[in-house]
């Protein structure tokens, strides 16, 4: 028997060699199937999973560095990160079934409702980075939760409800560069980092006594909010003893703790006369200088340094905008042309000056929230895809672009023309944009929006389309990108539309890539758009207001009709589970059910994979503005109207009655 095995192993066996490597591959194939349960497992774990409708162990997560499912990161047909970000999850984060998978290197769940106490982060001691700011997260972390992590390089932990001490284990990793623990309830402390940590941020904690020196070149910004910090970057601290307790003998009594406290010594009051003498001094040689500068308007731009105005990553910090950085170098200063008369209110040098703060990175650009001398907010865009639009024709869009005015527009008040980058300069809308309202998180002081708010809403979306397509009767997609994120609300909740009509100015090979007009099923089908993929556009946005879903089309680079808002509501409707649909977090709904019925059919309508089965967006915008509740007969009649075009999209008739019952 012995010599026999030896033989089969001497000699090469055809059929031997061919149940090793089908061996082999059931090996690998149990390896990726071990994934899929891991990460369907995950899924089950959360409350409200609906946005991870497409993790499906039919079809694999990983295609080489491609991506099947959402919110999954793949290298080399490997698990490499899970993205889950702004998705409505919420529940406990189970770790357990993460730790499974040891090729798992980043984790971001950040703007969600996951709540409870950080997970045993430490098990996954290969991580490189994890990110869960903007959730519910509570209690203490403990001081040993990060031991052993030496991979790790970014930390996210910003505005939740964290408490107790920071743990000393952060200040032993030997790679971590950034570190956001701002907006909790820390307290005591700030350990000491040795390591050569880029950024920090520990802003609007209870922490107290001296910043370490290590993070003393930080910027003051990243520890405010804390009234019992000091030292450098804040003020100098200082040593007291308080008084014992007069029912207490002092020499019996244990040494009282030492208090730091924030002093100004009678030295630092002097620099602060002399400065304030240097200031006045500045500001007199500036006034001589304006008025030499009328005489001679090239002094400014020959004198300036080269410094530039905002970076391209600045991590959310509060930078001046003439901090170093990328947004434009102040050797290339030009005119900053205004579209809409008001040449006074600023210029670009106020801008310069103003203190900003990142308020997103999006794919065509990043925008600031810029505030200027006389306190007016402004927002700044500055765009890197448009390079390869000439200067006239830039100019020309704009001054198209500066025409506009309409009520449901949130008008570009200027810009700034470079080879290499634009700016555009529009006002800052306080209330944030209808996504931040469907899908952040909700409390008693920031309500989920109700059902009367939504249909004001869209009815000013339609009102903001129907002009375009009036006033820009040329273009192919007059807006082009419209999406939740790019309606902006006022604090009467009448919608602003922006980042509309750019089609023309965006290279071609970005506008493919990232503008929602091309995620379209006329593209993904002809490669081609028409003025009806605005109206699909519109349709999406409207399924989004009723059931609080997240688009998938906003998540993914093209169209799959396997996982379209669309298709998920005509799945829902097909098993009689109508009630699932709209929104849960919608107020208001009591009396308003054929209102929501007919809004819905208008939805669906928008949302036909062929454009020439769509109504046209005067239509819709007219159906919009008659809508009304409905009565009995109406509602029925309006029932019958969605199921007929369930039937069209092969959903079975009558389904929908399950609403009635």
């Amino acid at each position: 028997m012995g010599t026999h095995i030896a033989r089969l192993v001497r000699t090469p066996n055809p059929s031997l060699l061919l149940v090793l490597l089908s061996l082999l591959q059931l090996a690998f194939v149990s390896l990726g199937d071990t994934d899929i349960e891991n990460l369907l497992t995950f899924k089950d774990s959360l409350s409200n999973p609906s946005s991870l409708r497409n993790w499906n162990a039919s079809i694999s997560p990983c295609n080489g560095d491609i991506a099947n499912w959402i919110g999954v990161l793949c290298l080399k047909n490997k698990i490499w990160g899970l993205q889950l970000e702004s998705m409505g999850l919420g529940g406990l984060v189970n770790i357990e079934i993460l730790d499974a998978m040891p090729t798992l290197r980043i984790i971001s769940l950040m703007n969600n409702n996951f709540e409870g106490k950080i997970p045993e982060i430490k098990k996954l001691g290969e991580l490189k980075a994890l990110y869960l700011s903007n959730n519910r997260f509570t209690g203490d972390i403990p001081d040993n939760a990060f031991e052993g992590m030496r991979s790790l390089k970014n930390l996210f932990l910003a505005n939740n409800a964290f408490t107790g001490k920071i743990p000393s284990s952060l200040a032993t990793l030997p790679r971590l560069l950034v570190l956001k623990m701002e907006g909790n309830q820390f307290v005591g402390r700030i350990p000491d980092f040795k390591q050569n940590v880029k950024v920090v941020n520990f802003a609007n904690n209870e922490l107290e006594g001296p910043i370490p020196a290590s993070l003393s070149n930080m910027s003051a910004s990243m520890f405010s909010g804390n009234k019992n910090l000091c030292g450098p970057p804040l003020e100098k601290c200082s040593l007291i003893s308080p008084p014992p307790s007069p029912s207490v003998v002092p020499s019996a009594s244990p040494q009282p703790p030492l208090i730091y406290k924030k002093t100004i010594s009678a030295l630092q009051i002097a620099l602060i006369v002399i400065s304030i003498l240097l200031l006045l001094a500045i500001i007199a040689t500036v006034i001589f200088v304006l008025s030499k500068r009328k005489q001679n308007p090239g002094l400014l731009n020959a004198t300036d340094d080269d410094s530039s105005m905002l970076p391209p990553n600045s991590n959310d910090q509060e930078k001046k905008v003439s901090d170093s950085g990328g947004m434009m170098k102040r050797s290339d200063y030009g005119k900053l042309i205004f579209l809409k008369g008001e040449i006074d209110r600023f210029d670009l040098h106020d801008l310069l000056r103003a203190s900003a703060e990142v308020l997103g990175s999006g794919n065509l650009g990043a925008s600031y929230k810029a505030v200027i001398m006389n306190g007016e907010a402004l927002v700044v865009k500055r765009y890197k895809q448009m390079n390869n639009v000439g200067r006239e024709e830039f100019h020309e869009h704009m001054r198209r672009l500066g025409r506009l005015d309409h009520e449901n527009l949130l008008p570009v008040e200027a810009y700034y023309y470079r080879k290499e980058e634009k700016l555009l300069v529009c006002n800052f809308m306080e209330d944030g944009s209808l996504a931040s309202h469907l899908h952040g998180n909700h409390s008693v002081d920031k309500p989920s929006l109700d059902w009367r708010s939504r249909l004001k809403i869209i009815k000013g979306v339609g009102r903001g389309l129907t002009y375009l397509y009036n006033e820009l009767p040329s273009l192919v997609v007059p807006h082009g990108h419209l999406k939740s994120s790019n309606v902006l609300l006022n604090d009467n909740f009448e919608p602003l539309l922006c980042d509309y009509a750019l089609r023309p100015v965006i290279n071609q090979e970005q506008a493919h890539m990232y503008m929602t007009a091309y995620r379209s099923p006329e593209h993904a089908i002809n490669g081609r758009i028409s003025r009806k993929t605005d109206v699909w556009c519109l349709g999406i946005l409207i399924l989004e207001i009723l059931t609080g879903k997240i688009p998938e089309n906003y998540l993914t680079s093209s169209y799959d009709s396997n996982t379209n808002l669309a298709t998920w509501v005509n799945e829902i409707v097909k098993d009689k589970r109508t009630s699932k649909i709209f929104d849960v977090e919608m107020r208001g709904t009591k009396n308003s059910k054929g209102e929501m019925i007919c809004l819905l059919k208008i939805g669906l309508s928008c949302c036909e994979d062929d454009p020439d089965a769509r109504p046209e967006l005067k239509e819709v915008v007219q159906e919009i503005e008659e809508m009304k509740d409905r009565d009995e007969h109406e509602l029925s009649s309006a029932i019958s109207e969605v199921n007929a075009i369930m039937s069209s999209r092969n959903a079975r008739d009558g389904a929908f009655s399950s609403f009635n019952r």
